[in-house]
């Protein structure tokens, strides 16, 4: 019980204090004009990946790298099937011809390389590299992408990134940097420990633990945010931050979990690379019919969601 209270503990001082870093993280570099669609684009592309980063660093340096890897591959189905499944439940979620041809193309290529270097259950140091080399890559493309279309007045960061810096002075922003900054690392190490002695507790493997528990925890900012934007009729930005939020925990995430451990993972993660895979097609299938994700294909998100649970049990 002290475990799963330990671990509890963990993604609710995770959850807060990742959400607090972010919105500090945004407010500094704001205050110190660096341009906005670096700020949206960058700083709370990552930001909002943070606890992913965090914890599955945290757990690939403590030789948990089940835990690492787990968490990766089951945020990465959290935030397609639960994610936007539950937003979408709630009101259909747009999708413009640009995420199509340009995010969700990169999400499908970024989970590819994901898997292919992973499907031999071990993530070797140069093939880390080649996850970080992509990582700059594709940040530069996204980058380029927000530059290209703030010249073309088609810009969708500015209001994202005044959400989170209203009324921000420089201290109270760089005072929110550190504590949440802190808070994450302490959160993530909480939810690490927790989880490893919960798998120990309930007798399943470590990797089970950070498929569902701790994925599902580090994807709760996502889902907070989705839900609560859908219902506010704010959807245009919710399908690019969940296929953002893969691409960076299939690349760079990924890439420093790689760099720090390079133990064989447990076999179970080969099913969950495929159902990784499979869920990826299948959102992207839903989002170029019609352009749009429907209520009825949010459902089956949702109960693809919990089969891919089912199974990893």
């Amino acid at each position: 019980m002290s475990d799963a209270l330990f671990l509890l503990a963990g993604l609710a001082v995770l959850t807060f204090s990742a959400d607090r870093f972010v919105e500090g993280a945004a407010g500094v570099s704001t205050l110190l004009n660096v341009p906005i669609v670096v700020v949206g684009a960058v700083v709370i592309g990552f930001g909002t990946s943070a606890p992913e980063l965090l914890v599955s660093a945290l757990a690939s340096i403590d030789g948990r790298q089940d835990i690492a890897i787990g968490n990766i591959v089951g945020s990465n189905m959290a935030n397609l099937t639960l994610v936007a499944g539950a937003a979408a439940a709630f009101a259909t979620l747009p999708i413009t011809l640009r995420i199509w041809q340009r995010e969700i193309r990169l999400m499908l290529f970024a989970v590819g390389l994901l898997a292919l270097v992973s499907f031999d259950l071990r993530i070797q140091n140069f093939e880390a590299v080649g996850l970080l080399v992509a990582a700059v890559v594709c940040i530069g493309l996204i980058t380029w992408w927000a530059i290209e279309d703030r010249r073309a007045g088609r810009d969708d960061l500015s209001d994202e990134v005044a959400s989170y810096v209203q009324d921000l002075t420089m201290r109270r922003a760089w005072t929110l940097t550190g504590l949440g900054l802190l808070g994450t690392l302490g959160g993530a190490q909480m939810l690490v420990t927790g989880a490893a002695g919960l798998a120990t507790t309930l007798g399943v493997p470590e990797a089970v633990i950070g498929l569902t528990i701790v994925a599902v925890g580090t994807s709760l900012p996502e889902l907070v945010t989705a839900v609560a934007a859908a219902r506010r009729n704010e959807r245009d930005l919710i399908v690019g931050n969940v296929v953002g939020s893969n691409i960076f925990n299939s690349l760079p995430v990924a890439g420093i979990a790689g760099l720090l451990d390079t133990t064989p993972l447990d076999g179970q993660l080969s099913l969950s690379l495929g159902l990784m895979i499979g869920v990826c097609i299948l959102f992207a299938i839903f989002a170029r019919r019609g352009f749009q994700i429907e209520r009825t294909e949010g459902l089956v998100l949702l109960g693809a969601f919990v089969a891919a649970t089912v199974l990893t049990f």
